[in-house]
């Protein structure tokens, strides 16, 4: 701040050496040699500090706007991974990201234009003022005051009248970025069904409305601009009409035009700047309003007030006649009820839609029940912390999706703090290793955008491979070999059941064959328990499990 004075103070004392300088060059004065060269001296001294202390306070300043950027930009970006499931189900990636990228640079923006702009140019419109006002006459002063009033007033009132043609054009702008986004991640399937122009057209179309929403846009910056201008010349005019008449009566010199003419110039070049700072100011708000918006979005789960933290190496599930729902029209599950005891395995089997992995769903918590409870170790899991339930679960989904970098990363992602023979080793019981041992680069090959570069059942592997890694007391595994082939299928089986003889384990399964070492198995349909028992007992009974068994056996090929 104190930076931005003294180049405040140092600019408006240059109009005043001016006109010092012109009344001493005429050919009326004296003394032409020393005191112009003192004058100028100053002069140059005054123009070098005016840009030398401009350039600190932007130095200086750099660091706390930056900072402000990136600890905005990380309360966001943490506030979004504690939304809930449902909030990152029905957003749109592109849109999002062009909000939080437009919101983080607002904040620069105001920042700079609030405090090396607005507050400048207040202060220099009070100094130029009362230096008129002192050295000039009230009529001078009258006329800045005036024409600065009219400039905001007018300013103020066509932005705001313009702010819709610029929400349109953002708002437009993050539709075509997410048409654009969406369909490159879905570039397979663009391909499979050969629509690249349809593609094409329909982000031409998002393109289209966002031309006509720019050229509305450029067409009201237009007026504002002529306007703007209207006001400075008119008042620029008004102002040198009564200088070149007090010239005329004898009571200005030659000098105090020029410092008038100056004053006028040096005081519309920032508020000419300040139509396009306040239009910043407005659009910075706007866009940090998006940004701050998502703050406001409440996650439906959260940790209770009293969350105990769970501390458990063995720990038992149960589900306690629960009920659950995604939305009144649409129930899955409906009185469940069944125990895990730690160390065992229980298997979930049903056709699809029979909410098999809505039981994951919310063992994890990404969704409360609706009526009942899930207890771990005798303690509803609403009363316990989110992270600490979390750390205890390992989850190896249906649908792996990989980050795009590499397949060490992507392994040690399961506990980043890993060693390298920690994920050498879990890469090994996932059985992934001889893949790895063949690609050129190893543990360093790039999985890309995704995982795209590594086939369905490779993918599966290194999401094994990575809950192995993380070592938790609870293991999810969610059709967790249904991209595996039979041999590496059987293979990853003997592993798992290794692994989970030390840990509780949820198996959801469509391959009865998988699952046929269980302690118990639960057949699962319309959300409701059909039949449960050992794999003995089920096909004993006869029952629908039995049925189902049968048809596998006979139709192998419909296992995948």
């Amino acid at each position: 701040m104190l930076c931005l004075v003294i180049a405040k103070l140092t600019g408006v004392f240059l109009p005043m050496v001016m006109k010092h300088l012109v009344d001493d060059l005429t050919p009326t004065q004296n003394a032409l040699v020393v005191v112009p060269i003192a004058l100028l001296l100053t002069y140059g001294a005054l123009r070098f500090a005016n840009v030398m202390f401009g350039e600190l306070r932007d130095l200086v300043f750099g660091r706390v706007a930056e900072r402000a950027m990136r600890r905005a930009a990380l309360n966001v970006f943490e506030h979004l991974h504690r939304l809930d499931l449902d909030f990152h189900l029905t957003r749109r990636t592109g849109g999002l990201s062009r909000d939080i990228e437009r919101g983080v640079s607002g904040i620069n923006s105001l920042l700079r234009f609030m405090l090396f702009n607005i507050l400048p140019t207040l202060l220099e419109i009070g100094l130029v003022a009362a230096i008129l006002l002192f050295n000039y006459g009230a009529d001078f002063a009258i006329i800045t005051v005036v024409s600065v009033i009219l400039y905001i007033a007018f300013s103020v009132v066509i932005t705001e009248w313009r702010n819709k043609y610029v929400r349109a054009a953002n708002t437009l702008d993050s539709r075509a970025n997410t048409r654009a986004i969406d369909s490159l991640l879905n570039y397979e399937t663009v391909k499979y069904f050969g629509n690249e122009k349809h593609e094409a057209a329909q982000y031409d179309r998002a393109l289209a409305d966002w031309e006509v929403a720019l050229m509305q846009n450029r067409l009201s910056l237009s007026a504002l601009n002529a306007g703007q201008s209207l006001i400075v010349a008119g008042s620029l005019t008004w102002m040198m009409i009564l200088a070149a008449q007090r010239i005329v009566d004898g009571h200005m010199t030659l000098g105090d035009f020029v410092a008038v003419n100056a004053y006028m110039v040096q005081l519309f070049v920032p508020l000419n700047f300040l139509g396009f700072v306040y239009r910043e100011i407005r659009r910075s708000l706007t866009d940090m309003a998006k940004m701050f918006g998502l703050l406001e979005k409440n996650a439906s789960i959260s940790d209770a007030p009293t969350a105990q933290t769970l501390t458990t190496k063995a720990a038992s599930v149960s589900f306690d006649h629960v009920q659950f729902g995604y939305g009144e029209k649409r129930r899955i599950l409906n009185d469940v009820s069944f125990e895990i005891p730690a160390g065992r395995k229980l298997a979930v089997v049903g056709p699809s839609g029979a909410g098999k992995s809505t039981l994951a769903r919310l063992l994890f918590r990404f969704y409360d029940a609706q009526g009942g409870s899930v207890r771990v170790d005798g303690v509803d899991i609403r009363q316990l912390s989110q992270d600490s339930l979390r750390a205890h679960i390992g989850v190896v989904p249906q649908d792996t999706v990989l980050f795009n970098d590499t397949i060490f990363y992507n392994i040690q992602y399961g506990r980043p703090d890993a060693s390298r023979e920690e994920v050498e080793h879990a890469a090994r019981l996932a059985h992934l290793d001889a893949f790895i041992r063949q690609l050129p680069d190893g543990y360093e090959t790039a999985v890309g955008e995704r995982g795209l570069k590594l086939s369905g059942g490779e993918k599966q592997r290194v999401a094994i491979a990575r809950a192995l890694l993380k070592n938790p007391a609870i293991m999810i595994f969610d059709e967790a070999t249904s991209s595996l082939d039979s041999g590496s299928e059987q293979a990853i089986l003997g592993a798992l059941r290794e692994v989970a003889q030390r840990r509780t384990t949820l198996v959801i399964a469509h391959r009865l064959s998988t699952i046929t070492d269980a302690d118990e198995i639960i057949l699962l349909d319309q959300g409701r328990i059909q039949e449960r028992g050992t794999h003995e007992s089920l096909l004993a009974a006869g029952g629908a499990y039995a049925r189902l068994w049968q048809m596998q056996q006979t139709h192998p090929t419909e296992e995948k």
